[in-house]
């Protein structure tokens, strides 16, 4: 589990072969649990971080939270969660009030959005 998924931890080779992006910053990232355990050190950060790490009992799936943030960013150039605080930026998480409102959205196709929706899911377990 990398438990800490930005755009700034994914590089691409200078080709921008995308089959060759590395994931890098591996500092809190632990093994997977099979077992299913908990966990509920708070760390990340607050645009990427996952509601179920805000609350202090999360597993795996963190990650795929991080993965569809990323995803919005890309599609939209814009967070789908933000403020001026990390507090505010944590309230907007937790409610997980995912909008396609903005124009930007109007090129993107509906499966791409469902696979957002599908990924920033309030419902992680």
């Amino acid at each position: 589990m990398h438990r800490d998924l930005k755009p700034e931890n994914i590089l691409l080779e200078p080709d921008l072969d995308y089959e060759k992006m590395k994931i890098i910053d591996f500092g809190t990232a632990i093994p997977f649990d099979r077992k299913g355990k908990k966990l509920n050190e708070m760390l990340g950060t607050p645009y990427y971080i996952a509601p179920e790490v805000l609350d202090g009992r999360y597993n795996e799936k963190c990650d795929l939270w991080s993965i569809g943030v990323i995803t919005y960013m890309l599609l939209s150039g814009k967070a789908p969660f933000y403020g001026e605080t990390d507090e505010k930026i944590y309230k907007m998480v937790k409610a997980g009030d995912v909008k396609f409102a903005h124009s930007s959205w109007s090129t993107v196709s509906k499966e791409a959005q469902g696979f957002i929706m599908s990924l920033l899911n309030l419902d992680y377990h």
